[in-house]
């Protein structure tokens, strides 16, 4: 005996030795199939489970119609239990839980009494407290069943029988739509309007032809019981066209105003599926913790009249930049992703709209035939019997002669049908014949109904005969459905797509931003920071520890890009609105904890207006200085494709560290400043373009110990060109305002001019900034103390001299960061006159 087959003793049969992979391989996807074809995934046809399908079906056979009276949920599920569906209690009364909740089901099929649960996530109440019973449009999922309308197989134990689908008028898989998880896939299926699917199932029938954008013309999208507002129509015809797609659902809001003028936002309808108890919560700790701010009390008004959730808005913030706040961060606006899995014929597939609707409109077809079949054969056994009966009638006397004479029925039915050639069935009829038919009046009603008969018996054999006939019945039955159980629509389609834009949270609005010398960010209201008079002392600008300081202020616009620059000449973006917003002595947060810089230090800045205009980017240019002297300039459009791991932006030698870089428009001029007081003025054109990843050239001549503290970039050709001026500032506190006509044009490269007198009493030169009288100036200590004060403060005064007093700066201290700053942005009198950052058309947005 070889080793394939082995006979084991005192055993009966033969073992075969087989791969553990191959059994469990061949195990597993029995067992997935069965989840998929018996448990997860609803059936085209009639859109149910096998578990909801016995449900309904047995409360069918329970007699619990919708004009009836209900029965306890636990006798329900103990007749489901124990003649089709032998699994645990559990999940018949889920299901039978599910298909009675409103807010789950946009037509339930079931009219649950007792506590079904809540939207708010409550349980529902155990099975021996609930009572159920069908509901109307049931009756048109479960109508016909008794006319061999659909197939009927044996149950568990054999002793009942099951449908295998319902004969549903009613296209449930649109109407209700289905979730489910099966092994290696799952369905998630939206509900719909009845009134919009009956329009399209009648359009298609009309023209088979029909495209999705014809049908969405009928069924413009999904109708999900809880309302809402659908943003957006791609998403709806992707999942039409495909059976996979996304749409955004938003809570339906309205905002109150108060007569004090107080604002309130009231949410009348959440997204689908929405746990509206849980969602309350989460806004609430989220205001708590203050990730959403501007919201003073949140209550949950929600009552039998429907949902009403009272959001209140604080004094002073807008209600509109709340609520797309909430709609970000909360539930308040949710996502549905379609995904149309369901079993045609037995095998799972992803379904487009239209394919729905033919499967449909296919299985109807077939009950239609069906149902007609089972008519017809029973109308005419019906008519055979009453031929019998008519013509016995003409021959009654001799028919009781024999009946009388017979020694018992079988005797009598034979000689019937020698004697008068009656087939088995109406000789049967004519002995069972009661006396009473044999009055005129009785035989006129046979015969009216053989005639009606015969009419029927015609009409049946031309639906079968005619296709045309069978869809005119699906038509009219669908039309049937829509006037009986037809409503209005509840969740509104915006039509134009209204994308998701992060900017719309936050007000356009300038911030002025601060960076400590350890790396600590934030963003903090202009109003904040006051203008003090020249020669102040300052106030306290942030809560720095002792080892740090403010080393870089700067005001930018909350819709801004940043494009932040490192030492070692690495780049990385930031929008504006994604630094944390603190106090003016609030210490920031660590900007390694908001965009990832690994052993590096931010030491410079871009504000870019946007980097999704490419003439925009393209009209651009990044000039990069270094401590060495060395300048590179580089077009905008290579910075236009943010990466969170930052891009390489210059190419630095050993010992040198980027310290300034400048937006321009191509045909300025830059002026580079050196600390021992030196300033080298040439034009833009002198350094050619570059690539990111290149070295540069040299921008001014340094002397062995000197460095470069800044640089400006200046356009001779703006209208406002005579307005600007050249501001220096010594790290004693010393500064003043130069023509830029006193600094001659030199070639890129030259030791430059002297832009101020260094002395022991001034310090050595540590900011340079090109400014208007327009600009206040900002400057911080090390200390963390910051001034304010306005530019035309600071008088003219030649390139070689030392300047005037800025700030007292007290022993051991100095100056860490000079910034300026358009005095119209916290101008009452200037309300509404724009954007502080921006310029003239030839002078772009730049660093402050």
């Amino acid at each position: 005996m070889d080793n394939e087959e082995k006979i084991v003793e005192g055993q009966t049969g033969i073992i075969e030795p087989v791969e553990i992979d191959q059994e469990m391989r061949s195990a597993y996807i029995d067992y997935s199939m069965s989840v998929i074809v018996s448990r997860a995934l609803p059936d085209v046809r009639d859109g149910l489970k096998p578990v909801q399908r016995r449900v309904l079906f047995g409360m069918d056979g329970l007699g619990l119609a919708y004009s009836g009276p209900t029965r306890k949920c636990a006798k329900i599920v103990g007749e489901v239990l124990g003649k089709y569906h032998p699994h645990g209690d559990s999940s018949v009364y889920d299901a039978l839980a599910r298909l009675a909740q409103n807010w789950n089901q946009r037509y339930p099929t079931i009219f649950g009494q007792g506590n079904f649960g809540s939207m708010d996530g409550d349980p529902v109440a155990a099975m021996r407290y609930t009572e159920a019973k069908l509901q109307k449009i049931t009756e048109d999922i479960l109508g016909d069943i008794d006319k061999n309308t659909v197939d009927m197989v044996n149950n568990f134990d054999d002793t009942e029988v099951e449908p295998t689908v319902l004969p549903t008028k009613a296209p449930l898989l649109l109407l209700n739509g289905s979730s489910g998880i099966a092994v290696g896939m799952a369905t998630n299926m939206a509900p719909h309007n009845l009134s919009e699917c009956c329009d399209a199932i009648c359009a298609y029938i009309d023209n088979p032809d029909i495209d999705t954008d014809g049908l969405m013309q009928y069924l413009p999208g999904p109708d999900f019981p809880t309302g809402g507002i659908i943003m957006g129509k791609s998403g709806i015809k992707e999942a039409y066209e495909t059976g996979r797609g996304r749409v955004v659902v938003r809570s339906r809001t309205e905002i109150e105003v108060a007569d004090n003028g107080r604002e309130t936002i009231v949410v009348t309808e959440v997204p689908y599926m929405v746990n509206k108890k849980e969602m309350i919560e989460k806004i609430a700790q989220m205001v708590e913790d203050k990730k959403i701010e501007g919201i003073s009390y949140i209550n949950d008004e929600t009552s039998r009249e429907g949902v009403r959730i009272v959001i209140r808005v604080k004094q002073g913030f807008n209600s509109n930049v709340v609520l797309n706040t909430l709609f970000k961060y909360t539930q308040l606006q949710s996502s549905f992703a379609f995904n149309n899995v369901a079993l045609v014929g037995g095998r799972p597939r992803t379904l487009s709209l239209k394919d729905l609707i033919a499967n449909f409109v296919d299985f109807r077809h077939e009950v239609i035939i069906r149902r007609t079949r089972f008519d017809l054969e029973k109308a005419q056994k019906r008519a055979h019997i009453l031929e019998g009966l008519l013509k016995a009638i003409d021959v009654i006397d001799e028919i009781i002669h024999i009946i009388r004479h017979s020694a018992n029925v079988d005797e009598a039915k034979a000689e019937l049908i020698s004697r008068f050639a009656f087939t088995e069935v109406q000789a049967t009829a004519i002995v069972e014949m009661r006396l009473r038919q044999l009055t005129g009046l009785e035989r006129e009603k046979l015969q009216a109904e053989y005639e009606e008969l015969e009419k029927f018996i015609a009409r049946c054999n031309e639906i079968l005969g005619s296709e045309v006939e069978q869809l005119k019945i699906i038509k009219a039955e669908t039309l049937e459905l829509k006037n009986k159980y037809g409503d209005a629509r509840r969740t509104e389609i915006r039509p134009s797509e209204e994308e998701f834009n992060p900017e719309d949270f936050y007000a356009n609005e300038d911030v002025v931003i601060t960076i400590s010398h350890l790396g600590y960010i934030k963003r903090t209201s202009l109003t904040e920071y006051r203008t003090q008079a020249r020669g102040g002392v300052g106030m306290k600008g942030s809560a720095t520890r002792d080892e740090d300081f403010i080393e870089h202020i700067y005001v930018a616009n909350m819709h801004s890009t940043m494009l932040l620059f490192t030492q070692s000449g690495r780049c990385y973006w930031l929008k504006v609105y994604q630094i944390p917003e603190g106090s003016r002595a609030s210490k920031g947060r660590a900007i390694q904890n908001i965009i990832s810089i690994p052993d590096d230090k931010i030491k410079t800045y871009i504000n870019v207006r946007t980097l999704n205009d490419s003439e925009y980017v393209e009209s651009l240019n990044v000039v990069l200085v270094t401590k060495s002297g060395i300048i590179k300039k580089t077009a905008l459009s290579a910075y236009s494709h943010p990466r969170a791991a930052g891009v390489n932006a210059v190419n630095l030698r050993d010992g040198d560290e980027l310290v300034e870089a400048l937006l321009t428009n191509g045909n300025e001029e830059i002026l580079i400043a050196a600390r021992d007081g030196r300033c080298c003025r040439f034009n833009e054109t002198d350094a050619r373009p570059m690539g990111r990843n290149s070295t540069g050239v040299r921008g001014i001549n340094l002397e062995d110990d000197d460095i470069v503290v800044g640089a400006i970039n200046y356009n001779p050709s703006a209208e406002d060109a005579s307005e600007h001026t050249v501001l220096v500032v010594s790290e004693n506190g010393f500064g003043k305002r130069t023509d830029f006509d006193e600094y001659r044009i030199t070639r890129r490269g030259g030791k430059g001019v002297k832009t101020i007198n260094i002395t022991e009493k001034t310090g050595k030169l540590v900011a340079i900034k090109n400014v208007t009288e327009n600009n206040d100036l900002m400057i911080i200590e090390k200390s963390g103390l910051t001034i304010r004060m306005s530019v035309s403060d600071i008088r003219l005064a030649g390139r070689a001299t030392q300047g005037v007093k800025l700030i007292n700066i007290k022993e051991g201290d100095s100056i860490a960061a000079v910034s300026t700053v358009n005095r119209a942005t916290d101008s009452e009198e200037s309300e509404g006159q724009g954007d502080p950052q921006a310029q003239s058309e030839d002078r772009p947005e730049q660093q402050a």
